[in-house]
């Protein structure tokens, strides 16, 4: 086999300046609706409950379900995008996306509601892969810092203004505009996308074990599903008790990474787990992994304590945590050209120390404590991990070769979503627990749950305060051989590498 026929899979086109940009636009863009979309549910709970008279737990579906279906998808994306085009790959991310909205629109019942949030998350599992992968592929190591920041901004701008978002679109009619709403611009990304996307790279044919897809599937599906259940109440009444579906979940995955590990000797594995042989990107998905186990726990607890021990309404809440989400996405293109300056360690540690000591101060909060502190602890939580998450995105993946690259989004992505159910089911059971005991001790309602809440921070500063340890592994990622052959710019401006010159 020639050189040439080994790199073909992995060539790039040589895109001008101009273009990578307006090919990263539109891909943002299309993630920060999907995104957006994702929290956008959040006010609507009390009022699809008394339209379609059903309770809490069933309501709460629309966000677990949407969660399911991402911990489902994603792990199966590293080998969906090595084997489509980047446009067949965007359009059925957005096609899935419209239509799962169009039908939320227009759903007569809650079962159809729920089936309509499983659509629009099929799109979203493969957008964000979809992002990260163009990304590492288009733009040069000593750049990728700044895009990435610039992606910081709209990924973190979106999942907080979807709770501010839907307060207002509810006071201004029925909940069917929380998707009427998105549905012409997600048309007219996935118009204007369709126009101006171009193809990187050229798909890879290979087989696909079907023994990995179930695996895959209902393990991090039952995994995810039973770490969110850990800590809700009447648990150990469910008809799936959490602890051990949990416990299936995790057997399930074993098996799934057991029958990779094996595949990557003989044949071509569903999640190329070779990413994780390279160091850089180990201690950064760690850190990825901490990191998101305490911001989620943190995002759990502060609507909790903001509205039942505050006594804020819903949509208050949401416009109180809006700065915060700000702070972190305007901080994120600068955090990125930092990045590009000093690297990952000087900014991680810092970061992952304000978020620990942000965490240990919440745990200090009571029912006399002001709203506009806790604005401005989260406001120095959030400025905290976008000194994190930018770089440990960008140094994590920078180290991958470019055949790994949608394998190794596909392994932050899935984890990220475990990450996320195991700091939200730990911070709600030692909520609930320690609420319990208050509230046995003769406190009244309020303060019994101010106590758990207050022991839910503790723990999340705990977390916080392994991920400094972990901050400190991180170090400068040497640039592989395939990203550092880059020849100097051609006359016209258009960047050329020496292991690709496929045309546009």
């Amino acid at each position: 086999m020639t050189e040439g026929a080994m790199l073909a899979p992995h060539t790039t086109p040589t895109l001008s300046p101009a273009r990578v940009t307006t090919v990263l636009r539109i891909l943002v863009l299309s993630t920060f609706v999907v995104l957006l979309n994702e929290t956008i549910m959040v006010n609507a709970i009390p009022r699809l409950m008394r339209e379609f008279e059903v309770t809490a737990a069933a309501a709460g579906w629309l966000s677990t379900a949407f969660m399911l279906t991402m911990a489902v998808v994603i792990p199966v994306t590293g080998w969906f995008l090595q084997r489509v085009t980047t446009r067949t790959a965007f359009g059925l991310a957005m096609a899935l996306f419209l239509a799962g909205t169009t039908l939320a629109a227009a759903a007569p019942a809650f079962p159809v509601l729920l089936a309509a949030r499983v659509i629009q998350a099929g799109g979203t599992a493969v957008m964000m892969p979809l992002l990260m992968t163009t990304l590492m592929t288009l733009v040069p190591p000593q750049d990728r810092g700044r895009v990435m920041g610039n992606i910081t901004l709209v990924i973190s701008v979106a999942p907080a203004l979807g709770p501010a978002a839907s307060g207002v679109l509810l006071q201004l009619g029925s909940w069917r505009l929380l998707f009427l709403a998105v549905l012409p611009i997600a048309g007219a990304m996935a118009v204007l996308g369709r126009r101006k996307l171009v193809d990187i790279g050229e798909p890879q044919a290979g087989p696909i074990d079907w023994l990995s897809v179930p695996l895959a599937a209902v393990g991090f599906g039952a995994l995810v599903y039973g770490l969110s259940g850990l800590g809700a109440e009447n648990s150990a009444q469910a008809l799936l008790p959490p602890p051990a579906v949990t416990l299936a979940g995790a057997v399930l995955v074993g098996l799934f990474v057991w029958r990779q590990l094996a595949l990557q000797r003989s044949s071509t594995p569903l999640l190329d787990l070779r990413a994780l042989t390279f160091r850089h990107f180990s201690v950064a998905l760690a850190l990825m992994c901490l990191s998101f186990m305490a911001l989620m726990g943190a995002f759990i607890l502060l609507p909790i304590y903001l509205q039942e021990v505050c006594g804020l309404s819903s949509l208050q809440t949401g416009l109180l945590l809006i700065p915060g989400g700000l702070t972190m996405g305007l901080l994120g293109p600068q955090v990125g050209k930092l990045y590009d300056k000093l690297g990952a360690p000087r900014l991680v540690v810092p970061g992952a120390a304000v978020t620990a000591l942000c965490l240990a101060l919440f745990a200090f909060t009571g029912e006399e404590t002001s709203p506009w502190l806790v604005l401005a602890l989260h406001v120095a939580l959030s400025a905290g991990m976008a000194f994190v998450f930018t770089p440990v995105f960008t140094s994590g993946l920078s180290v991958l070769p470019p055949h790994l690259y949608p394998h190794g989004s596909a392994i932050l992505g899935s984890l990220q979503q475990v990450a996320a159910a195991a700091g939200t089911a730990l911070v709600i059971s030692v909520m609930s627990g320690h609420a319990a005991t208050a509230a046995a001790d003769g406190a009244d309602a309020t303060g019994a749950l101010a106590t758990g809440i207050r022991w839910g921070f503790g723990i999340g500063a705990v977390i916080g305060a392994v991920a400094v340890l972990v901050a400190l592994l991180v170090r400068t990622p040497p640039v592989p051989p395939q990203q550092a052959e880059v020849e100097p710019q051609a006359e016209d401006g258009t960047a050329t590498s020496k292991a690709a010159h496929t045309p546009t």
